[in-house]
C-alpha cells in the first residue's frame, strides 16, 4: 500500500517504510543506553526522516513510553506514534513482572497509563501486544474500538496473532496493522498472516527484521551476550545452533558486497521488497547503526537477487526454533510443521 511517494500506508497514516522499534532503548538486549543516549538517538532518528515510532507499556515497564513521549512531544503532529497494551508490568511482592491481560478493563487502564506517560491525548496506532487466550479476541478488540470511539486512539493493531484471530478481530473493528517478527530467518508470517493482511487491507509491521543482529554480521559469539539479554533464551542463539547458522552468512555477505550495501541494509531491503503493505521497525541503541539502517531505502533488489536470498536463508536452512516453549506459548502465530 504505497502512496506513490515511496511512503507506505498504515491505516490512515502515510509513513516512511523504515520506522524505529524503541524497545532496545529500555530493555531486552543487555544494558540499555543512558537516558541521554536514548534521547539523542530518538532525536537523530527524527532528523533522518523516521516518522513511525513503536513503543509499548511493557518496555522498561513504562519507562520507554516516558522517554519517547518526552523527546518527541515537540514533533507530535509530524510523527505516527504507536504503543501497545494487554501486556504490561505488574508489581508483585517479589518485584515487577510481565503479565498478559486482555480483559477490557485492563486494556482501558493500560491505554490511560500509556497516554499519561507519552504525554499525549491520543495514540495514533494502538496494538494488542499479546492475545490473552483466556479472553475472547472479540472482547479485547471491542474495548479497543471503544477507546477509538472515545478519541483516545486513532487506529487499532494486533501483535503476534494468527490469521484466523486476525479475521475474528477484524469482524469487530477494522484492523489497521498486524505486527510480528519477520526476516529472512523468520518466515512464519508467510504461512498465512501476510496474505490475510493483504486481504483485509492491513499493513504488516515487521519487528526484528535484522534477525536480532544475526543478519548484521556483528554477533559472532552468542556466549558473549549479557546475562539478561533476551537472546540467551532463544534456541537459535544457543552455541551449537548459532555456529550452524553462522555458516549461512558467507554467500549473504557476498551479495551485500556485490550490491555495495551493508548486511543490515540488505536484510531490510529484502523485508521491504515483500510487499507494499510491509513496514519495518528495526531497533537499535546506536546512532551509527540507525544511520546504516536508514540507508536500506536506497537498495533495490532484482527478482534474481531476491531468489538468491530466499535460497540462502529460509526456514529449511536456519537451525533452531524462534522461541523456547514457554515464550512460544505466549504467542498465537502459526508455526511450520
Amino acid at each position: 500500500m504505497a502512496d506513490g511517494s515511496g511512503r507506505r500506508r498504515v491505516g490512515p497514516f502515510s509513513v516512511n517504510p523504515l520506522g524505529l522499534g524503541c524497545m532496545s532503548l529500555s530493555h531486552g538486549y543487555g544494558r540499555p543506553p543512558s537516558a541521554a543516549e536514548g534521547e539523542a538517538l530518538l532525536r537523530h532518528a527524527f532528523d533522518l526522516g523516521v516518522d513511525f515510532f513503536d513503543t509499548a507499556a511493557l518496555y522498561g515497564f513504562g519507562s520507554n513510553e516516558s522517554l519517547v513521549g518526552r523527546v518527541l512531544k515537540d514533533h507530535r503532529s509530524r510523527i505516527t506514534l504507536c504503543s501497545k497494551g494487554g501486556m504490561a508490568g505488574v508489581q508483585f511482592a517479589d518485584g515487577m513482572k510481565r503479565v498478559i491481560d486482555g480483559r477490557p478493563e485492563t486494556i482501558r487502564r493500560n491505554c490511560e497509563d500509556s497516554l499519561r506517560r507519552l504525554g499525549t491525548d491520543v495514540i495514533d496506532l494502538y496494538y494488542l501486544h499479546r492475545w490473552d487466550q483466556r479472553v475472547p479476541i472479540e472482547d479485547s478488540v471491542g474495548e479497543m474500538s471503544r477507546l477509538l470511539a472515545a478519541g483516545k486512539v486513532r487506529a487499532i493493531g494486533l501483535s503476534e496473532v494468527s490469521a484466523p484471530v486476525i479475521r475474528r478481530a477484524h469482524a469487530v473493528h477494522p484492523i489497521s496493522a498486524v505486527q510480528t517478527e519477520y526476516s529472512l530467518w523468520t518466515r512464519n508470517p508467510e504461512i498465512a498472516v501476510l496474505a490475510t493482511c493483504r486481504e483485509i487491507g492491513a499493513a504488516f509491521v515487521a519487528f526484528s527484521p535484522l534477525a536480532r543482529a544475526f543478519l548484521t554480521n556483528t554477533l559472532h559469539d552468542p556466549t558473549s551476550l549479557p546475562d539478561k539479554d533476551l537472546r540467551r533464551a532463544m534456541p537459535r542463539f544457543a552455541p551449537e545452533a548459532y555456529a550452524a547458522n553462522l555458516r549461512l552468512l558467507p554467500p549473504y555477505l557476498e551479495l551485500a558486497r556485490e550490491l555495495d550495501c551493508t548486511p543490515a541494509q540488505l536484510a531490510l531491503a529484502w523485508v521491504l521488497a515483500q510487499g507494499e503493505q510491509v513496514v519495518a521497525i528495526p531497533g537499535t541503541s546506536q546512532n551509527a547503526h540507525l544511520q546504516d539502517n536508514m540507508g536500506a531505502g536506497d537498495v533495490r533488489l532484482t527478482p534474481a537477487q531476491l531468489q538468491r536470498l530466499d535460497a540462502m536463508i529460509n526456514r529449511h536452512t536456519v537451525v533452531g526454533p524462534r522461541y523456547n516453549p514457554a515464550s512460544q506459548a505466549d504467542v498465537d502465530t502459526e508455526d511450520f510443521d
